[in-house]
């Protein structure tokens, strides 16, 4: 979720790619302009640029790699001088339109899924289409996730950046309540009837134990709508994104379910108005079955309470016709020269989007620091070059990779939706709907769900003045 979970966290690059790759020299520009940060462009053949996002000191390891990689990348490239800017967080949402309207960008900027469409909109983004040949991989790049940073999410023509991890919702599961209850742990639900069914199951054990769980408060209740809304086939938004298209049978049904199960099948618990940690915190008490998650959920139940990955999985998103996707990327200033467009375009290719090295995808580093490998995040690929990822990652796995194995397979036939414009405004709407489903037990869903549109209406049309 943007504003709660920054980035996610493939990908090939045959060696002789990677040295090819780094052996380019940005090339030379005519024009002295340059981005608003410290940038510079061309001067004798050298090149500056600021990059967001680097590390904050807070993050010892992770910034020690991302100084070491920039180090290694400037060896490679003595031409370009890379200046990473730590401001945290890298997309701060209160003031991330701020800075953009005033023009104080660094030269490759981050970005959330969810700030593609405005920045391109806001006229502050150079395109990167006549560069695209340079960027690593780019064709084996799921398209739904280049089209984010096209105009009108067009699949051709331009494009304003790069998108260098994402992360997909799918049901996260407690392996050993299922075989306590009597289902197979490896076989997940894949239909929200199904989830109901298991949920029941789960919650006959007693002792507390809830067969599933959802949120209402935070702005996660409204996030988690979104997602189910998805699942079932429906969309947050019109196609032009000025107003809302949930108040249908879709929408209904999503509030239909969960208080069916919160005050009909009673395997919801008692206490609601749960946020983001919450669910996790339930999971790993062992007294959770089910709840809506992305896989790296898993590794921080198990880094902050220590329950073992084997007793976790992740299974597809249950309806499996869409599911939500969130992620990250970087842009490009609009004063950036080309030289600048092009090293900036090297730095990912390093740092993002090649196997073996930089922050995403050097696996033994990963492996050698103790940080999990086997996650399948960042899913960028597709193609051959997802294949090599696979193969290059299960090398270093260093969790069951099994656990998820239904989730890989069903990503395939799934749309890939982006969280809607004005998310997070949209989301806090959504709570109250949320909020009311689970507790209580005479709500009229039909009027809650005409709220949540008002609201939502009101919202988008603010965005637009």
């Amino acid at each position: 979720m943007t504003g709660i979970r920054a980035a996610s966290r493939v990908r090939t690059a045959a060696a002789v790619a990677l040295a090819t790759g780094l052996a380019l020299t940005a090339s030379a520009c005519a024009s002295s302009g340059s981005g608003s940060g410290s940038g510079t462009g061309s001067a004798n053949g050298k090149v500056t640029i600021t990059v967001g996002c680097e590390p904050p000191t807070t993050q010892a390891q992770p910034r020690a790699n991302w100084l070491a990689d920039v180090a290694t990348f400037e060896k490679a490239n003595p031409n370009i001088t890379v200046n990473g800017d730590d401001a945290n967080p890298c997309d701060d949402p209160a003031t991330f339109n701020a800075k953009l309207a005033s023009d104080k960008m660094d030269d490759v900027f981050y970005t959330y899924f969810t700030d593609g469409a405005n920045v391109v909109a806001s006229g502050q983004a150079a395109d990167i289409q006549q560069y695209a040949s340079q960027i690593h991989g780019l064709s084996d790049i799921q398209p739904a996730l280049t089209d984010i940073y096209r105009q009108g999410g067009s699949t051709s023509g331009d494009l304003y950046g790069i998108p260098k991890g994402n992360y997909s919702l799918g049901l996260v599961y407690n392996k050993t309540l299922f075989q306590k209850a009597g289902l197979d742990p490896n076989k997940p639900p894949t239909t929200w009837d199904q989830v109901e069914a298991d949920a029941v199951a789960i919650s006959k054990l007693g002792n507390g134990t809830v067969g599933y769980a959802d949120y209402s408060a935070g702005n996660t209740g409204g996030w988690h709508f979104t997602a189910e809304l998805y699942s079932r086939g429906g969309t947050m938004v019109t196609p032009d994104g000025k107003s809302a298209n949930f108040d249908n049978a879709d929408g209904l049904a999503v509030l239909q379910f969960l208080h069916k199960l919160r005050f009909t099948d009673n395997v919801m618990g008692t206490k609601q108005g749960l946020q983001y940690n919450d669910l996790l915190q339930m999971m790993a008490t062992g007294k959770l079955g089910m709840y809506v998650g992305d896989p790296v959920t898993l590794t921080t139940i198990h880094d902050q309470y220590n329950v073992p990955y084997d007793q976790m999985a992740v299974g597809p998103m249950p309806g499996q016709q869409a599911t939500l996707v969130g992620g990250d990327g970087y842009m490009f200033n609009k004063k950036d020269t080309p030289a600048q467009i092009e090293a900036g375009i090297k730095w990912i290719n390093y740092e993002f989007l090649t196997s073996g090295v930089g922050q995403n995808f050097n696996y033994p580093r990963r492996a050698e620091q103790k940080e999990p490998v086997g996650l399948p995040e960042p899913d960028l690929w597709t193609g051959a070059t997802a294949a090599a990822d696979a193969a290059a990652m299960a090398k270093y796995a260093n969790i069951p990779t099994q656990n998820f194995a239904t989730y890989v397979a069903a990503l395939p036939s799934m749309k890939l939706i982006v969280e809607p414009p004005q998310a997070q405004a949209i989301y806090a709407q959504g709570d109250k709907a949320m909020d009311a489903v689970l507790t209580n037990p005479n709500a009229n869903l039909q009027q809650l769900l005409d709220t949540f549109r008002d609201g939502t209406n009101s919202v988008l049309a603010n965005a637009q003045q």
